[in-house]
């Protein structure tokens, strides 16, 4: 299967810098094709690309959302035929439509079983993005309104109120879209990957939950052979603190208290993690304390935010630092962290209160 990864953007955005970055350190050991529709005349981007031993397949007679979706159709077939890459990459014209690239690979994919759009991508210049709305309208919004990912660049040279005004007036176009705000040098290209590829904070913390409820589920069938009789045994009278837990399977994570019953079965006969709870997850530029991170945190015990299971996080802080925190009820953990491509936050539990969680959080 060949994954097909679409990094567009506006010209001057940045395009070739982020594809750069990304072939040095996040594609090593992969086969790769890069596709170059630049408008008009061949791309002169090129030259550095080839060094790399990227092949290039390049159009120069217009851009692919227009008069070119038909060739575009057969070189994209042609490049996978006769390279057999692992990802193709391909860097659309500046000018075009986002939306009309998604179309053409995705028409191409359903006749090549073999091919996979993988990803949808636009580079976005930060300090450009207010003028650059208004001044280029459609072509400009529908690169932001059909990406998967934003990663924005030259983000280092705005203040933290300016980079936050430009996130809201993306979010306003695209309100589901990862927005990458880390200055790019901060980060590793396999971290703007997982940002590409959308691998989510409410994602890896239900993955862990569901590991963890599978390896207690071994490990009673291992000490306890049989369970029958007890089938139907609720948690009850573990601590005040689970007032909320008993009738939603909050079982599956005991940091907090334990089951004095040797042949209890309780960790058995409820609902999975992501069946029974809810998450709620915000990504965002602004910057915390560990101070405030502690603040909020020990205010999810409270019970005034619904029933709180788990907490993550990975955010900026105001002294230049990331902050990274875990969360389980009555529980938590607050440390330096590595920097991630912005500002990450999930709460995962029960009937959750999520505009309070917002305000809590100050979002």
């Amino acid at each position: 299967m060949t994954k097909i990864d679409i990094i567009s953007g506006f010209l001057g955005a940045g395009k070739t810098t982020l594809i750069k970055k990304l072939l040095a350190e996040a594609y090593q050991g992969e086969k790769l094709v890069l596709i170059e529709n630049e408008f008009g005349e061949i791309s002169i981007d090129g030259g550095f690309l080839k060094e790399s031993g990227v092949q290039i397949s390049e159009m120069s007679s217009g851009c692919i959302c227009c008069s070119l979706v038909g060739d575009f159709n057969k070189a994209l077939k042609d490049v996978a035929e006769q390279f057999h890459p692992d990802r193709i990459l391909i860097e659309p014209s500046g000018v075009g439509k986002l939306s009309d690239v998604i179309v053409a690979v995705e028409n191409t994919a359903a006749e090549a079983p073999d091919l996979k759009l993988n990803s949808f991508v636009t580079v976005a210049d930060a300090s450009k993005v207010k003028v650059y709305m208004k001044n280029f309208g459609e072509f400009y919004n529908n690169q932001i309104e059909s990406a998967g990912t934003i990663v924005l660049s030259r983000t280092q040279k705005l203040s933290r109120e300016k980079l936050e005004a430009a996130v809201a007036l993306l979010r306003e176009k695209n309100p589901d879209a990862a927005i990458l705000t880390t200055p790019w040098d901060e980060l590793e290209g396999k971290t703007i990957l997982s940002a590409i590829e959308k691998v989510s904070l409410a994602d890896e913390l239900l993955a862990k939950m569901r590991a963890e409820h599978e390896a207690e589920e071994a490990e009673h069938a291992h000490h306890h052979h049989d369970h029958g009789e007890h089938g139907d045994h609720e948690h009850h009278g573990h601590g005040d603190h689970h007032h909320d837990h008993e009738e939603h399977g909050a079982h599956e994570h005991h940091h907090s208290h334990e089951c004095s019953d040797p042949d209890c079965s309780c960790h058995h006969h409820h609902h999975h993690a992501d069946e029974v709870f809810t998450s709620w997850g915000k990504e965002t530029p602004k910057a915390f304390t560990k101070a405030g991170i502690e603040q909020i945190l020990a205010a999810l015990d409270s019970g005034e935010y619904g029933s709180i299971l788990r907490a993550k996080g990975i955010v900026n802080g105001e002294d230049g630092t990331w902050i990274e925190f875990d969360f389980v009820p009555e529980e938590h953990e607050v440390r330096a962290g590595r920097p991630d491509y912005t500002g990450r936050l999930c709460v995962i539990g029960a009937e959750l209160k999520e505009d309070k969680l917002a305000r809590l959080f100050g979002l």
